[in-house]
């Protein structure tokens, strides 16, 4: 698949994935979760999703090839330098501006970080 295919692809899916991870950060903190735990449990819930349909449909290649435990560990090592990324964000917007503002400021943190995820998918985690 090339390049494009590949970008819109991931592009397609992280909408998804950022959807699915800002919902239940909101979710979570509108029942009282404090902004660290529950964004990364939105992201874990989002990731969880992302990491399955990018290794199967995104970065599979012409082989189809199963995801492996070596590329869930890349994964998890890029999701954990992604995660306290976003985490510090949204906590610092919230110390800052409220809970709103930190609604606000996820999806941003999160697409910002999404360029980071494609190039480390596409060389790294899923080779």
């Amino acid at each position: 698949m090339s390049i494009v295919k590949q970008g819109i692809s991931y592009g397609f899916i992280g909408i998804i994935q950022i959807v699915v991870d800002w919902l239940t950060f909101i979710g979570l903190t509108q029942l009282g979760v404090v902004t660290g735990p529950a964004n990364v449990t939105g992201r874990v819930v989002g990731a969880s999703l992302g990491f399955w349909l990018n290794g199967r449909f995104t970065f599979a290649g012409d082989e189809a090839r199963p995801l492996r435990t070596k590329h869930a560990m890349k994964y998890l090592v890029t999701w954990t330098l992604t995660t306290l990324l976003s985490t510090g964000a949204v906590m610092l917007a919230t110390r800052l501006h409220g809970l709103h503002m930190a609604w606000a400021v996820k999806p941003v943190a999160d697409v910002a970080l999404a360029g980071v995820g494609f190039i480390a998918s596409k060389y790294w985690i899923y080779k």
